[in-house]
């Protein structure tokens, strides 16, 4: 599912997309998604908090939604490689990751693009 909601206000210049329901990410995993055209990875780690990023590792592609999540780290599943859910900035010198906001209305998660 990808929908632009025209009810969810965004900051100018960005939009909102539902990309599915809030039951589609469990409890310490993560999911990839279309949001608007781009692919994105959301996580719900096990504090109930939302995240999203790019779908893909910079480094080499890996799918970060397969990935593993703790408080502070999202570690790509191809060659562990961590980024840091504060800016994206990797624990290991390779790229960032691009980060988006995430939140969910009325059941629904919504992502910013």
């Amino acid at each position: 599912m990808s929908v632009t909601d025209t009810r969810l206000e965004a900051p100018t210049g960005v939009r909102a997309h539902t990309v599915g329901r809030a039951e589609d990410v469990p409890p310490g995993e993560g999911r990839a998604f279309v949001a608007g055209g781009v692919q994105v990875a959301v996580f719900r780690l096990r504090d109930g908090s939302l995240h999203a990023t790019q779908a893909a590792c910079p480094h080499a592609g890996g799918p970060l939604a397969d990935g593993q999540t703790d408080p502070d780290v999202l570690v790509c599943p191809l060659h562990l490689y961590g980024f840091r859910w504060t800016d994206g900035s990797s624990t290991a010198g390779v790229p960032p990751v691009t980060r988006y906001p995430v939140r969910e209305v009325d059941g629904l998660l919504v992502v910013e693009t």
